[in-house]
C-alpha cells in the first residue's frame, strides 16, 4: 500500500485520525491494535497470519490481496455501545460503493454480503477499561475463488470491480466511520438518522433466520427489526424475541416487515 498517500488523506488536522501503523505481516490487526488502544490509531496490514473473525474463528487471505484493518474508537458518553459494529459495517459498505461501484448488503450484526455472499466481515472488540472499542474490517479485494476461505464468499474482483486500489478503500472507509462515529456520539436525532438508515440498509430485516446463540443454542424466526439498542428484533413460535449478539444465517426471504424500532 502506498504509505505516503494514506498518510497525507488520513492525518490531517481537521481529521480525528491521530496515528498511522502500515505493517508487513502481523497476527491480527485487532490483536495489534489492542496492544495499544490509543484512541483514532489506525493498523493496517498487507498480510494477516491469524486474522479474527467472530466466535473466535480465523481469517486469512493472500498478501495484498484485502483491505485488512483496526481503528481505535473512542466511546465516550454514548449509551449505545451496541451500534458501533453495525456503524463499522455501514462505513465500510459506503467506502464500497464509493470505490468500486457495488452495494453491499448489510447482514447482522457484522457481514457484508453482494448477493448472498460475503464480501467483508467485521470484528469489534471492547477493551478492558471500556473506554474505546477496537474495530476490525477485513474486506476481499483481488482474490480469486480459490483464494477464498469459504465457497460463500467472494471478492469485487470477482463481481466485476477490478484494479482497486485498497488505498482508495481505506480512505473512503475510514472516513464514513469518521463521520458515523461523530453522529453515534452526539446522540439525539443524528443517532436517529443512523439508526434507520441501517434498517434501510440491513438485508437481514425480512429473512427467515437461524440465530446461533455463544451458548449453542439455536432459534429460527423471522427478523423484524433492529431495536434502539442495535439487538436484532426475531418473530418466533414463542413470540417476540431480542440478541443481542448470535451468528445469523438467512434461511429464505418473506415478505419485508416495517422495521421494528421498540
Amino acid at each position: 500500500m502506498d504509505v505516503h498517500a494514506l498518510q497525507e488523506a488520513l492525518l490531517t488536522p481537521e481529521g480525528p485520525w491521530s496515528a498511522l501503523d502500515v505493517l508487513e505481516t502481523v497476527d491480527s490487526t485487532n490483536l495489534e491494535a489492542l496492544r495499544d488502544p490509543r484512541p483514532w490509531r489506525v493498523v493496517l496490514a498487507e498480510h494477516q497470519s491469524a486474522g479474527r473473525g467472530r466466535l473466535t474463528r480465523q481469517w486469512e487471505a493472500p498478501a495484498r490481496a484485502s483491505v485488512a484493518v483496526s481503528v481505535v474508537l473512542p466511546v465516550g458518553g454514548s449509551s449505545d455501545p451496541g451500534w458501533l459494529p453495525l456503524v463499522t459495517g455501514m462505513a465500510m459498505g459506503r467506502a464500497l460503493a464509493d470505490v468500486a461501484g457495488v452495494r453491499p448488503g448489510l447482514k447482522w450484526p457484522n457481514d457484508l454480503l453482494l448477493g448472498d455472499r460475503k464480501v467483508c466481515g467485521v470484528l469489534c472488540e471492547l477493551t478492558g477499561n471500556g473506554t474505546v472499542v477496537v474495530a476490525g474490517a477485513g474486506a476481499n479485494v483481488d482474490q480469486g475463488q480459490h483464494e477464498l476461505p469459504v465457497p460463500t464468499a467472494t471478492s469485487l474482483h470477482l463481481e466485476g470491480a477490478q484494479g482497486i486500489r485498497r488505498e482508495d478503500v481505506v480512505i473512503a472507509f475510514l472516513g464514513h466511520l469518521a463521520a458515523l462515529h461523530g453522529e453515534w456520539v452526539l446522540g439525539g436525532a443524528a443517532l436517529g438518522r443512523v439508526r434507520a438508515a441501517y434498517r434501510q440498509e440491513c438485508v437481514t430485516i425480512g429473512q427467515e433466520v437461524d440465530v446461533h446463540q455463544p451458548g449453542g443454542a439455536l432459534l429460527r424466526g423471522t427478523a423484524t427489526g433492529v431495536d434502539d439498542s442495535g439487538r436484532l428484533v426475531l418473530e418466533t413460535g414463542r413470540g417476540r424475541v431480542v440478541h443481542a449478539a448470535g451468528d445469523v444465517v438467512h434461511v429464505r426471504r418473506v415478505t419485508r416487515a416495517q422495521p421494528d424500532r421498540a
